[in-house]
């Protein structure tokens, strides 16, 4: 049976994966956006309807998708490892 000190090192990395893998695709969602803002006017210049333009549609869904990911993290860190470090926490373990 693993000790408790191994099983805490696996959720730190479990943690750590999880983590990075979230702010890299948030970088990558937030860079991507300032690129096209720099190199890309053109196509964020296209109107989609009268009042909309890509531009405006892609700086909004960079927001949502931002939450998206939070609201990824939380649930991850709710389902699975707050119930991990609690039953680390439990005496006997």
């Amino acid at each position: 049976m693993p000790t408790v000190d191994s099983r805490l090192a696996d959720l730190d990395r479990a943690r750590w994966r999880m983590a990075l893998t979230l702010t890299g695709a948030t970088v990558l969602l937030y860079f991507g956006f300032i690129a096209l803002v720099a190199f890309g006017r053109p196509i964020l210049a296209v109107q989609l309807m009268p009042g909309l333009s890509l531009g405006i549609l892609l700086g909004a869904l960079v927001i949502v998708a931002s939450w998206m990911l939070t609201w990824i993290y939380v649930r991850w860190a709710n389902t699975v490892y707050d119930p991990q470090v609690q039953a680390l926490m439990e005496p006997g373990r």
